[in-house]
């Protein structure tokens, strides 16, 4: 299986018409999340290779977003997972980041087949018309296609394989690093630890994996997360201590919400937003993603 570039680099923030008529990406932020906070950050595409490109999957072509440097060579790879808001101008700005610091970072849209969910308003829309609908198995073999197109590329180095997700996509990683024991790092930026109800398409939760996890995963939590108490932290601690798993940690940063990186939002926190930041590059230099 081999994936295709598609329509190469450009500038999000001046796209090229020609990009955009036959893009299958969203362009810009999901409407749920404007206005656009002043403390945005605006990562530029100069010395990068960046865009849309699509992945061949057993279904057909997936979209995905993928930068890495403009130079020779083969990059360490690292998967960027998706918020609940798709694979909107935040998540594009987070594999350009990435890309400046020398990964070849890429971002499937995981909700391709089921919906786009950066047109919608209200939040129990999303999970009821998309989210709801994704089943975790559809999430894994995409990732496993992600890997597949860009070690195709002949830009990537997979051997050097780590992942990072943000909300929902915080609670991919951890299941991507069970199913992909191939993945030297995992960093899971405040992601769901204890399933919130019955979900037959996801049918476990990070304090349920714990048992089996081998890859090493860094947790990033905030204390005054209203949907990931810092009850269930403790619990996903609890897992991995009896599952004899030591090489995972947790960190909870005290007074940050959810969402405390995602700068184009209130909830961002730049301090500790800063701080998730240097340790996430620290954990892929330590365990061999770089």
């Amino acid at each position: 299986m081999t994936g295709y570039t598609f329509s190469g680099a450009f500038a999000p923030s001046l796209p090229d018409w020609r990009d955009l008529a036959s893009a299958w990406l969203p362009q810009g932020f999901a409407r749920l999340t404007q206005p656009i906070a002043s403390t945005v950050l605006n990562t530029d595409t100069g010395g990068l290779v960046a865009g849309e490109v699509k992945i061949a999957t057993m279904t057909g072509p997936v979209p995905a977003y993928r930068a890495h440097p403009d130079q020779a060579g083969k990059f360490p790879v690292v998967l960027v997972v998706q918020e609940i808001f798709g694979v909107h101008e935040h998540i594009k700005d987070v594999c350009r980041r990435l890309a400046k610091l020398g990964y070849f970072a890429i971002a499937v849209d995981h909700y391709f087949r089921q919906g786009d969910v950066t047109q919608m308003t209200d939040n129990q829309e999303i999970f009821a018309k998309v989210v709801n609908h994704v089943p975790d198995s559809q999430v894994m073999s995409d990732l496993d296609a992600a890997v597949v197109h860009a070690e195709a590329s002949g830009r990537a180095d997979t051997a050097k394989l780590g992942i990072t997700g943000f909300c929902w996509g915080g609670r991919i990683t951890w299941a991507y690093c069970v199913h992909n024991p191939k993945v030297k790092a995992g960093v899971a930026w405040y992601g769901r630890l204890v399933a919130p109800g019955k979900a037959p398409l996801q049918p476990a939760y990070p304090v349920e994996l714990a048992a089996v996890l081998k890859v090493p995963v860094l947790g990033l939590y905030g204390e005054a997360d209203a949907g990931i108490p810092v009850e269930h932290v403790e619990q996903m601690r609890s897992a991995l201590k009896a599952a004899g798993h030591a090489a995972s940690e947790i960190i909870v940063y005290p007074g940050a919400p959810h969402a405390f990186y995602a700068d184009y939002r209130p909830s961002y926190r730049k301090e500790a937003a800063d701080d998730g930041w240097n340790r996430m590059q620290a954990w892929f230099k330590e365990h061999g993603v770089v």
